[in-house]
Formats: structure tokens, sequence, C-alpha cells
């Protein structure tokens, strides 16, 4: 993790378990991580076009949920970042699970019926959740919560790749994309903790501009933001597909990917 030669700041000496690699309140006083904290916009705004869209065509608040969650794992990433505080560590850390957990129900429930509800996977999902939060509250060990994490990731990893193989073929450009960014953030994100001292050096002897480029925890933010956005739209894109709605893959102000349903558009 990041050495002790950061500045202090208007949130006072980080209290959370974990300090990045970014230095602390270069940029501003009022922002401990700057770049880590800004980078989190792209886990906030898009997800929650993709609420409204969802909304719109009237599908099931599953995925409305998973929109949301995204958002709010954006939103507490932002504070920790931002603060470097235990508590807002927290709204980070757990969110983290509790939409996994959303976007684990979604995919087992792709080829189900409208609206139907599956209690045991939901208990189990529930039930893993608050023991979660109850060991980690009471550990207060990273290395945990990042194990549960990517327990939950490879899950999603697996079903999406029995899907693209077994299932729907077509979608595996959708499907290897969002797990191929997923993967380069997880990437990103190693290389920062793990190099961190010789980052911090070699960004010193960068213009301020292309230093910024080094900071590879911001990456991670922007990446995996994008690869479980693109998952959303993947599981979605199987579930419209399953339900027969000729899901259509549209972009926002001419880049931004939402799924749209043509039938619907079209009464």
């Amino acid at each position: 993790m990041a050495p002790v030669v950061d500045l202090e700041g208007y949130w006072g000496p980080p209290t959370s378990t974990l300090d990045w690699c970014e230095e602390n309140y270069v940029v501003t006083r009022f922002i401990a991580e700057f770049w880590n904290t800004v980078s989190n916009l792209i886990m906030i705004i898009p997800p929650l076009f993709g609420a409204v869209q969802t909304i719109r065509d009237g599908l099931e608040k599953r995925y409305i949920a998973a929109y949301l969650t995204l958002t709010v794992v954006g939103m507490g990433s932002w504070c920790f970042h931002m603060t470097l505080k235990y508590e807002m560590q927290l709204l980070d850390e757990l969110p983290m699970i509790y939409s996994c957990c959303i976007f684990v129900y979604c995919m087992f429930e792709c080829f189900k019926m409208k609206n139907s509800v599956n209690y045991h996977l939901l208990f189990t999902l529930v039930l893993f959740s608050l023991i979660v939060t109850t060991v980690y509250l009471k550990v207060k060990e990273p290395i945990f919560h990042q194990v549960m994490y990517g327990m939950l990731v490879f899950t999603l990893v697996l079903r999406s790749i029995y899907i693209v193989t077994w299932v729907y073929p077509w979608l595996r450009g959708l499907g290897y994309t969002s797990l191929g960014i997923f993967l380069l953030g997880f990437l990103l994100w190693n290389i920062d903790n793990i190099f961190c001292y010789s980052l911090r050096n070699f960004r010193k002897k960068l213009p301020p501009i292309l230093g910024v480029s080094t900071q590879f925890h911001a990456w991670w933010h922007i990446l995996t933001g994008l690869g479980s956005y693109l998952h959303i739209l993947f599981s979605l894109y199987t579930r419209t597909l399953y339900l027969r709605y000729r899901p259509k893959v549209k972009f926002l102000f001419g880049i931004w990917p939402m799924i749209v349903l043509e039938h619907l558009r079209n009464h």
C-alpha cells in the first residue's frame, strides 16, 4: 500500500484499514485521493440512466436494483477515497458484496418465468451477505473482504461462460468484453498495490498531465465500473432474449451502450 509520506488535509489522518497509492491531499485539501475519488463517476451516473431505461421498459425490479446498487458502490467509493475514514470504507466495501449478490441472482434467474422469485437462492444470498458483513465488522481484515468478493465474481464468470458457451454463443462479444475489461482493471489494481513505491517515484519525473495516467487505482474504478455495467447489460440481454423481447443495444449520446426493447417501442 501507500508509503507514509502523505499530506494531512480537511478530513484529518486516515482511519481506514487501507490507504492506496495515490498521494493524499495533493490536488486539493478537501479530497484525500482526488483521482481515486472522481474516477467513481463512471459507477455513479451511467447506471442511473440504465435504471431509468429499465423502469421505462417495465423490466423486472432486480435489474433496477442491479443498476442502483452499482451507483451505491460508486458513491460509497467516492466517500471512502475522499475521506479515507473507516466508516466510509465500509460504505464502499460492503455494497460491493451486496451488488454482486444481486448480479448473481440475476444471472441464475435468467431462464425462469417472468416475475418468478427463487426464494431459496434469495435466502442463500441474503444469508451470505449477513455472514460476510458480521465477520468483516468483527475482524476488519481487508483480505477477507477481497476473498469473499472474489468468490462472487468467480461465480459470475463461470455462469457467464456457461451462457455464452451453451445457450447464446452470439453473446460472446459482450460477455467476454465485460470480463476482459474487469480483469484488466484487476491487473492494474494489483500493479498499483505491489509497485506503489516505484510508481510514486516514476510519477514525480513525469509532467502532471502524464502522471495522472499512472493512477492505476483510478483506472481500476473506471475499468471495473465499465465492466460491471457491461455485465448488467449482458445479464439483461440474456434475460430479454429468453423472454423474446427482441433487445437491441443502443448508444446514449452516441457513446454509451444501453439495452432498448424494440417490440415495446413499436407498440
